[in-house]
């Protein structure tokens, strides 16, 4: 005996954050309403090399004013001899490109603590910065670590 067909595909179920199992209620987010959303180490980078460079583009506006400043997340190939680029800077096209998982995850760091890690991802955005223009980094903001 044939079994009858449908004439149409059954529409797909939406699956998301709202659905509703077991009657338990609808999913909340996984911190709560009270506390403040998870910050992410990609987070944590992309602020401190957007806070960094904004400083330093006022200190520096005619420099890098036309500057472009990119976040990869690692470079495509290891050079022999230098091993793994922590940024590359292209002055042709006057772009620097800061890799994220190689100062991340190749810092050696004495502290592995927030504060190190912001200090680490500076110190790669000073150095690339001061590359692009062929200065010295303690030279691009001498009033910063006066107090040093």
């Amino acid at each position: 005996m044939a079994r009858s067909r449908r004439s149409a595909a059954p529409e797909p179920t939406v699956r998301g954050r709202g659905r509703d199992r077991h009657g338990r209620g609808i999913r909340s987010s996984a911190t709560g309403p009270f506390l403040p959303p998870l910050r992410t180490r990609i987070d944590l980078f992309d602020i401190t090399v957007a806070s960094t460079i904004e400083y330093l583009r006022g200190v520096w506006p005619e420099e890098l004013g036309h500057a472009v400043f990119e976040v990869a997340s690692g470079p495509r190939s290891v050079k022999p001899g230098i091993g793994v680029e922590r940024w590359m800077v292209t002055p042709a096209t006057n772009r620097v490109v800061f890799y994220r998982l190689p100062i991340q995850r190749l810092s050696r760091l004495h502290e592995n603590d927030e504060m190190h890690q912001r200090m680490m991802i500076e110190t790669c955005v000073f150095r690339g910065v001061a590359e692009l223009l062929g200065k010295d980094p303690w030279d691009l903001a001498p009033d910063r670590f006066r107090h040093f």
